[in-house]
């Protein structure tokens, strides 16, 4: 990566204060800068480190006005946070290499589609019927059942595990060993004490845009279909369970757990080890905090949720108080 200040402005319809030849090689934080490299400044708390700061070009929001003198050549942007996200995607887009490739040992059928430019590391397995749109990567060790439908422009890491059937849209990255459509955890308790296993036959449809991580599971529906929609960002080690559905740009971070037939509305953010019971429907733009336990509906849109169960913040944190209190009291 080479960047100058003047290609940056261009590229995150910005403007340079300073030298316009300004370049940068690689990214740092703002209180690492050095010559050559790139940095930003978006939270407040940082000030400081604008001053101190070695780098050759640093993002910044339009409306900042230095305190002291500034080494850096200043690249104003309308928001200097989002830019950075737009200016990493347009680095990373640089990098892509769309090649056709087939690795050493995978395997393919007659009846496969593969697309244009679609990559193929070594050992993958793409199983018949399947379609793979156009300039997506598939990497190592990748299983990718029958009948499965994937769109453009994805990319599929080592170890991941797609099943039959599956319907993945475009522009969707899966990390490393993330399982898409296993079986849901259904067993059915029989008289002598024993589980009956019920079958899982639906299927597991994925939006565009979506990206799940490193070890998280996705199962199929007992019937019709796990839906994922547009826009969805699902962390590393999650559980989806069977015939879950959850809306638009909704994210969730590490260790949650969705139980079956949950159905989770879009915008909502859940934070690490949020746990949710089957069966709830959850309202628009909820927002559960870390470690919360949730075990009924969520029917107002914009609540804020925390604890076991989960509860309004503003109630949870009156009743703290009190716990503290209590404990207090005792000693």
């Amino acid at each position: 990566m080479e960047l100058s200040a003047k290609q940056l402005a261009q590229v995150l319809k910005g403007t340079v204060d300073g030298d316009p030849s300004a370049v940068a090689t690689s990214f740092a934080k703002i209180e690492h800068g050095k010559p050559g490299q790139l940095c930003f400044f978006a939270n407040p708390k940082y000030e400081q480190y604008v001053y101190t700061c070695k780098a050759s070009i640093l993002l910044v929001n339009k409306d900042f006005e230095p305190k002291d003198k500034v080494v850096p050549t200043l690249v104003r942007v309308e928001n200097a946070y989002s830019a950075l996200a737009e200016l990493l995607k347009y680095v990373a887009n640089l990098k892509k290499q769309y090649r056709r490739h087939r690795g050493w040992g995978c395997i393919r059928f007659f009846s496969t589609k593969l697309g244009r430019k679609v990559y193929l590391g070594a050992h993958s397995y793409v199983g018949r019927r399947t379609v793979v749109g156009d300039f997506t990567k598939i990497y190592e060790n990748v299983h990718i059942a029958e009948d499965v439908k994937i769109g453009k422009n994805c990319i599929i890491y080592p170890g991941v595990v797609i099943y039959a059937k599956t319907v993945i849209g475009d522009n969707v990255i899966l990390h490393a060993n993330c399982v898409i459509g296993s079986d849901g955890f259904g067993n059915a308790p029989q008289p002598d004490g024993t589980w009956e296993k019920i079958e899982h036959l639906g299927n597991v449809i994925i939006g565009n845009n979506v990206e799940i991580g490193a070890c998280t599971t996705v199962d199929r529906a007992e019937m019709e279909s796990t839906i994922i929609h547009d826009g969805v960002k699902i962390d590393n080690l999650c559980q989806i369970a069977h015939n879950v559905e959850i809306g638009e740009n909704t994210v969730m971070a590490a260790e949650t757990g969705i139980a079956g037939s949950t159905k989770i509305g879009k915008n909502c953010i859940f934070a690490g080890q949020v746990g949710i019971v089957g069966h709830l429907k959850i309202a628009d733009n909820t927002t559960i905090a870390a470690k919360s336990g949730l075990i009924g509906n969520v029917r107002k849109s914009g609540e804020v949720l925390f604890g076991t169960p989960a509860i309004p913040i503003k109630n949870y944190m009156r009743s703290y108080a009190l716990f503290k209190q209590a404990g207090s009291a005792e000693k």
